[in-house]
C-alpha cells in the first residue's frame, strides 16, 4: 500500500485561554481590511465576549459550506479585503477558509462550539447547496491564527462538546486500525501523528467527565481546557502529521451507514462515530479496548448500541442496512479490517445490543 504523505502541521498561531478574544485586535494589526463570515448565534456569542473596538464588516454564510456559497461571499467582500475572520462552528469555519482561499488571503478562525477540529485544519468539508456531502478541499495556505476563548466556549451547547469528544476519540482507534495493516516502516511524521492520536485518547479517557461537568457549570477548569485543546488543536494535528495513515476507518464507515436511518439524524456526528468505534473494535476482536471504553461511554452519556439511537422498530433490518453500507467497497471499514464483510459488522452490532 503506497500512500502520499503531505505534512500539514496546523495553524500559524494558536491561542487557547480564558479571555483570549482580548488578543484579537493586536493580532489583526497586521491587516488593513479584515471582514467577518459568521452565523447569527455564533456572532452573538462572539460579541458577548469580544472586548475590542473594531467594527467589522459582517457577512452571513448560508449554512451549506458549499463552493457556491464560498464564491458568492468572495464576490461580495470588499475588494480591499486582506483577512477573513471566521466565527462559528465547523460549517462556518469551513466556509470562511474556502472563501479566503478563493481570494488568496489569510484566514483567522474563532470557534464558538467544540464539535470539530475545523478551526485548526487547512481544509474544508465541502457540501452541495442541498447539504449533501461533496468533497474535502485542501488548501495551500494554513490558518493564520486559531483563537479559542474558553470563557465563550464554556457557554456553548453540550451536544457539540459530546460530538467533539466522540469524533476525537475515534482518532486513535481508527489510526491504530489502519497502521496495523501497513507493511514496512511508517514515515516518521506519520509516527508523530499516531502518537499524537494516542494523546487524544489518554486525555479524553481521563478528563471528559470533569470537562462535561465544567461546561454544565459554565466554568473553565484545567480539564475543560485540555479537552478543548484536544478536540480542536491536537485532533487537527493528528491528520496533519499522519496524513492518509490517520484517516477515517471503521468508526466513520458505521456513521455513514447510520446516515441512512432517519431516527439517528438527531444525534451529533461525533456521537454516532463513537458508536462506530465500538463496532470497529468488536468486529476486529479488540475486546480489551471495548472493556475499557464501555464504562467511559456509560459515565458520559454515549450510546453503545444502535437501539439507543431511537431505533425501536425493525431493529434487525436496520442493523443489516447499516452494516451493508459500512462494509461496502466504497467505504473505509476495510482500512481497519481488510476484507471486512457485512456479516462481521452485523455480528459486532448484535453483540453490542446484548451488553
Amino acid at each position: 500500500m503506497r500512500l502520499s504523505q503531505v505534512v500539514r502541521p496546523g495553524t500559524g498561531q494558536f491561542i487557547c485561554e480564558s479571555g483570549a478574544l482580548a488578543f484579537l485586535d493586536e493580532k489583526l494589526s497586521l491587516f488593513k481590511a479584515p471582514v467577518v463570515i459568521t452565523g447569527e448565534k455564533s456572532y452573538q456569542a462572539f460579541m458577548k465576549h469580544y472586548p475590542g473596538e473594531q467594527n467589522f464588516p459582517v457577512f452571513r454564510y448560508d449554512g451549506t459550506a458549499s463552493n457556491e456559497d464560498m464564491a458568492r461571499l468572495a464576490s461580495q467582500l470588499p475588494a480591499e479585503t486582506d483577512c477573513v475572520l471566521g466565527i462559528g462552528g465547523g460549517t462556518v469555519l469551513d466556509t470562511a477558509k474556502g472563501t479566503a482561499d478563493v481570494l488568496g488571503v489569510d484566514v483567522i478562525t474563532i470557534p464558538t462550539v467544540l464539535g470539530t477540529c475545523a478551526a485548526y485544519t487547512p481544509l474544508s468539508a465541502v457540501y452541495h447547496p442541498d447539504h449533501t456531502f461533496k468533497t474535502v478541499d485542501y488548501y495551500e495556505r494554513a490558518v493564520h491564527l486559531c483563537l479559542m476563548d474558553l470563557n465563550l466556549l464554556a457557554e456553548s451547547p453540550k451536544q457539540y462538546l459530546l460530538g467533539g469528544i466522540g469524533d476525537t476519540l475515534a482518532k486513535w482507534y481508527e489510526a491504530k486500525g489502519i497502521t496495523e495493516h501497513v507493511e514496512g516502516d511508517l514515515p516518521v511524521m506519520a509516527e508523530v501523528g499516531i502518537q499524537t492520536a494516542k494523546v487524544t485518547q489518554e486525555v479524553l479517557l481521563r478528563d471528559t467527565k470533569e470537562a462535561i461537568a465544567s461546561l454544565e457549570r459554565k466554568e473553565v477548569t484545567s480539564a475543560f481546557k485540555r479537552v478543548a485543546e484536544v478536540i480542536v488543536a491536537v485532533a487537527g494535528t493528528v491528520g496533519g502529521f499522519a496524513g492518509e495513515y490517520g484517516r477515517m476507518a471503521g468508526a466513520h464507515a458505521v456513521h455513514n451507514g447510520m446516515s441512512l436511518l432517519e431516527e439517528a439524524h438527531a444525534f451529533e456526528h461525533g456521537v454516532k462515530v463513537a458508536f462506530g468505534v465500538l463496532v470497529q473494535l468488536v468486529a476486529s476482536n479488540k475486546m480489551a479496548d471495548v472493556t475499557v471504553l464501555l464504562p467511559f461511554y456509560q459515565a458520559n452519556g454515549f450510546p453503545h448500541k444502535l437501539s439507543a439511537f431511537n431505533v425501536t422498530q425493525d431493529l434487525e433490518t436496520k442493523i443489516h442496512q447499516v452494516a451493508e453500507f459500512a462494509a461496502s467497497k466504497q467505504e473505509t471499514f476495510n482500512l481497519a479490517l481488510p476484507g471486512v464483510t457485512s456479516e462481521q459488522v452485523v455480528a459486532a452490532m448484535n453483540y453490542l445490543e446484548t451488553l
